[in-house]
Formats: C-alpha cells, sequence, structure tokens
C-alpha cells in the first residue's frame, strides 16, 4: 500500500543515474511515494478485474443463457469506446486533473460493476443491462489508461521512466497470470455474478489509493482565451505522432503487430482444440507459460535496454512476437514434441511484448511534450485497439478460408511488417534514451544516420 502523508522524502539520487537507467524496479517505488499510490492502484484493480474477466461472460453464459451472437456482441462491447471516443479522449484528459480523471473512473466502474451482483441476486439483470455495463466500464478504462501514462512522467524523473514502466508491465503480467485462476475459484465458491462484486471493491481500494497522490495534473493547463476546438486539438495530437520519426514508427509497428496478433488469437484456441487436439488441461499449461513468459520479460527488460538501448530492444520484442506465430504452425507429431514447440512459441508471445510494450511507452513520455502527451496516447490507443476488431473479423474469414495453420503464419506476417516498419526508422540505432521533446523532431542523442 501506498506511504502515508508524512513520508520523509526521497534520498537523492547517485551520481552517473541520469546516464543509465537503474537496473531494479525497488528503487522506483520506494523513491518515488507518489508513483507507488498510482502503482499500487493499478494493481488493486487489475486484480479484480481478472475476476471479471472469467465471471462476466460466465454470468452470461449460465446465468442469462447467452446464445454464441450475443457472446459476440458482448466481446465486441468493450473496444467499441476505443473506436468512439479513442481519439478525443485524449483532449478530454488533457483538461481534467489526471488524478481526479483517475478516481473518477475507479469509482464509476466500482458503481457499475456492482449493480451486477445486486441485479442478479433480485432476478432482475438481462443480456442489455451487460453490454450497458461493459460499454461504460470500456469508457471509464479508455480514459484511466490514457490519464495513467500521461501521469507517470510527472511522478518519477525522465531517468526513472524505463523502470517505472517495467514494473507497471510486470503488474499487468502477473495479475494476467495468476488472476483467471482465482476468478475461476471465486465463481465456484460464490457463483459468477456475485464474483464481481470482488472486482467493484477492488475499484473502490483503487480509488482510495489515487485519490493519496499529492499532485494533481494534467501536464499542462491551456492558458486563459486560448481553449481550442476540440477536433482541432485531437488533429493536433494526430499531428504530433505522425511528425516525430521515433514517435510515428513505434505506432505504426505496434498498430501492425496489434493487428496480426488478434488474426492469431481468434483462432489459437481452434487450433490448439482441433488440430492439435489437446486436452483442456493440456491448453491451460500452454496458456499459462505465455503468462509466465510474460513476467519474466518484464522482470528483464530494464537489463535488456540497458545493454541494447531503447531501439533494438523494441525492434527485438516485436521479432520475438512476430516469430511466435510461424512456430506455433509448425506444431505436430508425437505429444513431447508438440508441447515443446507450443511452449517455445508461447515464450516468444510473452516475452515480446514486455519488451517492445515498455520501450515505446517510455519513449512516447520521453519525447512528447507534456502539453500533447494524452492526446498522443489516445492517438495510440485509437490506432492499436482500434485494428483489433478488424484482426478478429480477419483472422475468423482466413480460418474459413486457408485454415488454421496458414492463418498464424499470415498473422505472423503482418507483425513482420511492423517489424520492418521499426527498422526502416531510426529505432535500429538509437542506443539512449533521446534528449529533447516532440515539436522540432531533433535527431535522436546516441543514434547513427541509417
Amino acid at each position: 500500500m501506498a506511504a502515508d502523508e508524512g513520508e520523509a522524502p526521497a534520498p537523492p539520487e547517485k551520481a552517473g543515474d541520469g546516464h543509465r537507467p537503474p537496473s531494479r524496479l525497488r528503487p522506483v517505488l520506494r523513491r518515488h511515494p507518489d508513483f507507488r499510490r498510482l502503482f499500487a492502484g493499478n494493481a488493486t484493480s487489475l486484480l479484480g478485474s481478472s475476476v471479471t474477466t472469467v465471471a462476466l461472460p460466465l454470468t452470461a453464459v449460465v446465468h442469462l443463457d447467452a446464445s454464441p451472437a450475443q457472446m459476440g456482441l458482448l466481446g465486441a462491447a468493450g473496444l467499441l469506446p476505443h473506436l468512439v471516443l479513442g481519439l478525443p479522449a485524449g483532449v478530454w484528459v488533457d483538461r481534467m486533473s489526471y488524478r481526479r480523471t483517475l478516481v473518477l473512473a475507479d469509482l464509476a466502474q466500482a458503481a457499475l460493476l456492482g449493480a451486477v451482483p445486486v441485479m442478479a441476486v433480485l432476478g432482475s439483470l438481462r443480456m442489455w443491462h451487460l453490454y450497458a455495463v461493459v460499454v461504460l466500464v470500456g469508457v471509464c478504462g479508455l480514459f484511466e489508461s490514457v490519464a495513467a501514462q500521461s501521469f507517470t512522467p510527472l511522478l518519477v524523473p525522465r531517468e526513472r521512466l524505463l523502470p517505472a514502466n517495467s514494473a507497471l508491465v510486470l503488474s499487468n503480467a502477473t495479475v494476467a497470470t495468476t488472476g483467471s485462476a482465482v476468478g475461476g475459484l471465486l465463481v465456484s465458491l460464490l457463483t459468477a455474478p456475485v464474483a464481481i462484486a470482488v472486482d467493484a471493491v477492488s475499484f473502490l481500494l483503487a480509488a482510495l489509493c489515487k485519490a493519496r497522490i499529492r499532485t494533481p495534473g494534467p501536464a499542462a493547463v491551456p492558458a486563459a482565451g486560448h481553449r481550442r476546438h476540440l477536433w482541432a486539438d485531437v488533429l493536433e495530437g494526430v499531428r504530433a505522432v505522425l511528425a516525430h520519426r521515433i514517435v510515428r514508427a513505434t505506432t505504426l509497428a505496434a498498430t501492425l503487430g496489434a493487428l496480426g496478433g488478434q488474426v492469431q488469437n481468434v483462432v489459437l484456441m481452434l487450433y490448439l482444440v482441433e488440430d492439435l487436439t489437446l486436452s483442456p488441461a493440456l491448453i491451460g499449461v500452454v496458456v499459462a507459460t505465455g503468462g509466465v513468459a510474460g513476467v519474466l520479460g518484464a522482470l528483464v527488460v530494464t537489463r535488456v535496454t540497458e545493454r541494447i538501448g531503447p531501439g533494438p530492444s523494441f525492434v527485438a520484442g516485436m521479432s520475438l512476437a512476430a516469430v511466435a506465430g510461424p512456430v506455433l504452425a509448425t506444431a505436430g507429431g508425437p505429444l513431447t514434441l508438440t508441447l515443446a514447440i507450443l511452449v517455445v512459441a508461447q515464450v516468444l508471445r510473452g516475452t515480446g511484448p514486455s519488451l517492445y510494450g515498455v520501450n515505446q511507452q517510455t519513449l512516447r513520455q520521453a519525447l512528447i511534450a507534456p502539453a500533447l502527451l494524452s492526446r498522443v496516447n489516445a492517438t495510440w490507443r485509437f490506432l492499436v485497439y482500434g485494428t483489433q476488431p478488424l484482426g478478429a473479423l480477419l483472422g475468423g474469414l482466413l480460418g474459413s478460408v486457408l485454415g488454421l495453420r496458414a492463418t498464424l503464419v499470415v498473422g505472423g506476417g503482418v507483425m513482420l511488417a511492423g517489424v520492418a516498419v521499426a527498422l526502416a526508422s531510426p529505432l535500429r540505432s538509437l542506443r539512449e534514451l533521446p534528449a529533447g521533446e516532440c515539436g522540432d523532431d531533433p535527431a535522436p542523442s546516441g543514434t547513427t544516420t541509417p
């Protein structure tokens, strides 16, 4: 939990800390209490949300007898806010206190999710209620994510951004690995609708943690009389993404990576069940392997980046994730060989996103001017998350036409196109975190001319 308000000031940084990011995550949490409060709040709400990831679909299936079509609509509803509000969300977050945005988003999600078990107990819960809850929770999550990504540079110094983002990704990966098992247990003990109450409580606790952050944000407040039209501000954020060579490259590469990854995700379970005829227990082991690999990737990303630089780390992570699909497609033969190939592929799928995810977020925070960061983060989410429904549709179509193995290979090919985008940019030789902010796109520090 967060430290109290009377905590002693953080000890001074050691000489030389500004030249290399620290290799351990613990000093970031110890020396920066406001970031620790943000970290604790995020981890708490993520643990609760991992329960809902299991409990909410089971509520629809078991409690409401949802059809496959209704389940598809329920899944799509969670992505709808990114498509509709993804771009303007950055402008609205920019005009508010980051701390207030985080607290209000958590309180709203607590109320929305808390309504589900109440309606279930009263016998009034219907599918349209779940659709509404998923959409509104998605809106809150969108605003919360944009605010948190924009808040971090205000809570830790520039040279601590990499380990700070590593700590956040590590908590995400750890919760993703263990949370679903906790959710399944709670559903067994409490029933699916009542288990969702645990998530509601987690958001209340998260709001308490974040309310104690002393720095309110935002990074910049528009001067009186200078507020512009909503879409003019939106376009300014889009231009900031496209104008900077490094930010543009990471965003385009991540967008292609998300598209290809979703092509693979929609056929993966079918592939494991129908083509490889694995038992549910073995499928669980395979899926858990990817989660464990994600945790390990988050643990080593800071050291890897220190050694080879943020640009090569980003490219390496994208490359690992891209080749996982083709490796998956080669699985077959004796069960032992099949499982060995699947484990290798899942290790690639788990470690790759940690390497490129932490570095792309750190680069955005370091290169984009504070006044534009919320809009740039929102643009990134709009592009990366907005492509996922298209990837799901494309994956389903290709799986029907080409087969499941070929679809895994095609998805990997799309992701390799993202690697090519990164290699064609200054990222390939970016050995140090560049100095300066977005605007004039200065020559990146520590790079060589491609």
